[in-house]
């Protein structure tokens, strides 16, 4: 039996249903996880996406802000439903709450932003990091074992991430920093479409923006009767992103507190452009 394409796993995942009769709402299905629990990059990359969808051609988005509210069910559809809060001569703004059963488990406000000229700077990426050939993919680390968790992020992932500093699976890091470097890109070619790459960028993210909080408190994915989740998220696009060309994510955490962690991390291509800044709370609890 042929094992599927992970990025055409994903790709359909995203690829919504309009609704016949309401322009505004639009459904979507979710993927298989270890967890049982739908992945909240995979519903933050849905509702942007939805969002696009009510914009104008020439509009991409530059800033997201979103609110994970409840846990998603993975058997059951979403549906997106579209709110126009304006539409400016540069700007458009867009409410997306992602439901289930009625109720949301995502609500997202999205500003999108015709192309313009203006004032143009960025900060440099970090000087002698090592190139994503030369550090241990996820496939490396989780590939060997055999567990239905590793099998799946080593086989199913639709993403190749490689930490620079060593990764967080398997147990905490030698050294508690709440600084780490990442290269995360798609397994396969992508299509021209910036709408959807910005949209797996929110994908991708999803899966690291926490960790710098792990690897200060030192601690891993594996810390017996740890419950973590993601609480709010949002992302700032700077300029065009390829998420199927390497990117660096240089992440920091700024604190923790009350069983809650901030992680934060700016977006570089390989030839140092920053492309995105991004920032995520997080539920942590240990016991």
């Amino acid at each position: 039996m042929t094992t599927p394409d992970p990025t055409t796993v994903v790709l359909d995942a995203l690829r919504l249903q309009p609704d016949a009769i309401d322009p505004d709402r639009f459904t979507g299905t979710s993927l298989p996880q270890p967890h049982g629990r739908v992945f909240g990059g995979q519903v933050l990359a849905q509702t942007l996406l939805a969002a696009g969808a009510t914009v104008e051609g020439d509009r991409l988005p530059h800033s997201l802000h979103g609110y994970f509210l409840r846990a998603g069910v993975i058997e059951e559809p979403i549906t997106f439903a579209v709110e126009r809060l304006r539409d400016g001569r540069s700007f458009s703004a867009r409410r997306t709450h992602a439901l289930q059963r009625g109720e949301p488990i995502l609500s997202m406000t999205a500003s999108f932003q015709v192309e313009q000229d203006g004032i143009e700077y960025a900060e440099e990426m970090p000087h002698d990091v090592p190139a994503p050939e030369d550090v241990r993919s996820v496939f490396d680390v989780l590939g060997p074992i055999d567990h239905p968790v590793a099998r799946f992020w080593s086989q199913e992932s639709a993403f190749d991430v490689r930490h620079v500093e060593g990764a967080l699976y398997l147990g905490p890091a030698p050294e508690r920093t709440g600084r780490q470097m990442v290269w995360i890109r798609a397994r396969s070619p992508l299509p021209d479409d910036q709408l959807l790459h910005r949209a797996l960028l929110a994908y991708a993210c999803d899966q690291v923006m926490l960790e710098p909080v792990l690897r200060r408190a030192g601690r891993s994915w594996v810390t017996p009767g740890m419950a973590i989740a993601s609480l709010d998220h949002a992302i700032w696009w700077h300029r065009d992103v390829r998420v199927d060309d390497w990117l660096l994510y240089v992440q920091s955490t700024p604190g923790a507190q009350g069983g809650r962690g901030l992680g934060a991390a700016r977006v570089f291509t390989r030839d140092g452009i920053l492309v995105a800044s991004i920032a995520q709370e997080g539920m942590i609890r240990v016991p």
